[in-house]
């Protein structure tokens, strides 16, 4: 009926149900909504319609976002223990460390549990990236992107 092509109408559809959930995802305003649109080119009555549609909807889109999220498992406890190895009948004097966790985790009312086990040097730039990344966390530019994710 249109006279379009179905790539044309599929990618059409694709790009504005991109530019609605990102914007519901990021809960931008109607200014900044209506300025990333007027660049696209389209009518002043187009993009009022585009805006209309995004108010109307940007919450509903939202809360399906949300539901659609994966559960990723939380945090239960930690076991930890340290091994290490002195001697073996070829080495005499050697000394292996290893660190073993058992981490218990929840997920949708599940318990599992992970075992992990590394040595030291390992588990030491491990804490160290946590930290940096933790550290990062606390930065203007972060706090902002994740405002903006709530």
């Amino acid at each position: 009926k249109l006279n379009v092509g179905v790539d044309i109408i599929q990618h059409g559809v694709e790009g504005l149900v991109y530019l609605l959930t990102e914007s519901s995802k990021l809960m931008i305003s109607e200014v900044d909504f209506h300025d990333s649109i007027h660049v696209l080119g389209f009518s002043d009555e187009l993009n009022k319609s585009l805006l209309q549609l995004y108010l109307d909807n940007r919450k509903e889109i939202r809360s399906i976002l949300g539901e659609l999220a994966p559960r990723l498992p939380s945090y239960h406890s930690l076991e930890w223990r340290l091994d290490v190895q002195l001697a073996s009948r070829s080495l005499r004097q050697q000394i292996k460390p290893a660190v073993t966790m058992k981490l218990h985790l929840n997920q949708n009312e599940d318990q599992t549990a992970q075992v992990l086990q590394t040595d030291p040097a390992t588990l030491l730039h491990l804490i160290q990236q946590l930290e940096q990344a933790l550290g990062e966390m606390k930065m203007n530019h972060c706090r902002r992107i994740v405002r903006n994710m709530k």
